[in-house]
């Protein structure tokens, strides 16, 4: 079964990834942060259950409990946006079921007692939004959420109360990113309840110019309000993400094809490298896709790719912990296999 990220979505130049999440807590449980060891196994053992036999993420379903899993994989699972900061952190019982092609994740006592998780590529907000609708719909005909007429679903973070739904584009902006146009960006989403940040690095030093863009208010709006105003704004980006691109080939191309087509020649060859130069020359060689300066000869991931490549992930492909020298050479390694080939003149 193919993966999520596989595939070519609406406005795949620009949006990588459509997530919608939704938070809920089963009532006759307390809220994780005060649940005992036995309370959380019950949880997790009961939801599990209810899960697997009732088909509820329809199709071949992966489970894995993550409170024994070592670090190493945990991180992994996080570089690869399957678990969250909260879920890694965790060492209560705790587990997460999910769908083989990776579109569709439960995770069981996060920071809620369910964490419904639907990804699709590229923008593509209502067909996730309905997946991750109806799992929710047949967990809450097995069990009594926690509900209130006024406050809507109670959740442990009072950011999640009201719908419990976060909505979260992944965003590959190169062109805005260049011409230092993302703390513009950042301030005028914020005035719409949306956060705009670096996927990849700290806030200081992002790199790989992906980002992720997501509403922050869950309560005083309905789910329809909450996508539509993401929506709208995500519109917005791609168009100055797209115009932005359109001048700088326009005033620049000879430097842009010399960095795209440059960034390929040492990621082809190199015989080791580390996560950050990897991701950087790989999102050029993406940009070069995009806009059609580079062809391959055969249909080629970057994204995944990228996902591949940071150290966590690598070194679950390659089944142990490495050292850095080590880490820099399988990387490379890893890069040189399955960076596709350039096209030739009679292929263009």
């Amino acid at each position: 079964m193919p993966k999520w990220y596989e595939e070519r979505g609406n406005s795949s130049d620009v949006v990588i990834s459509t997530k919608v999440r939704l938070s809920r807590n089963v009532k006759k449980y307390p809220f994780s942060t005060k649940m005992s060891d036995s309370e959380a196994k019950a949880l997790v053992e009961e939801l599990t259950k209810e899960c697997i036999e009732s088909d509820i993420l329809e199709g071949e379903t992966i489970s894995c409990n993550i409170h024994e899993m070592n670090e190493m994989n945990r991180i992994a699972l996080g570089e690869r946006q399957i678990l969250s900061t909260a879920m890694i952190q965790k060492t209560q019982y705790s587990s997460i079921l999910m769908r083989e092609d990776e579109s569709a994740e439960i995770m069981l006592n996060e920071e809620d007692h369910i964490r419904i998780q639907t990804i699709s590529s590229g923008m593509n907000i209502v067909e996730t939004y309905q997946k991750a609708n109806l799992i929710d719909d047949k967990l809450s005909d097995a069990f009594e959420m926690a509900y209130d007429e006024k406050y809507g679903y109670l959740t442990a973070s009072p950011i999640n109360l009201g719908t419990g739904l976060r909505v979260s584009y992944m965003l590959f902006l190169p062109a805005l990113s260049a011409a230092g146009k993302i703390n513009t960006l950042v301030t005028e989403v914020a005035k719409y309840g949306v956060t705009l940040r670096g996927l990849l690095g700290d806030e200081e030093q992002n790199y790989g110019d992906i980002y992720m863009v997501s509403n922050q208010r869950t309560l005083g709006c309905s789910e329809q309000e909450i996508l539509e105003n993401l929506n709208s704004l995500v519109t917005q980006i791609i168009k100055q993400e797209r115009v932005r691109r359109e001048y700088v080939l326009a005033r620049n191309y000879n430097v842009v094809e010399e960095q795209v087509y440059r960034s390929y020649g040492i990621l082809k060859y190199t015989k080791q490298i580390d996560e950050k130069d990897a991701i950087t020359l790989l999102s050029r060689i993406m940009f070069g896709v995009d806009t059609g300066i580079i062809k391959f000869q055969e249909e080629g991931n970057l994204y995944q790719m990228i996902m591949n490549v940071q150290s966590n992930v690598l070194q679950a492909k390659a089944g142990k912990s490495l050292g850095n020298l080590s880490r820099e050479r399988f990387r490379a390694e890893y890069i040189n296999q399955n960076l596709p080939n350039i096209a030739n003149s009679e292929e263009v």
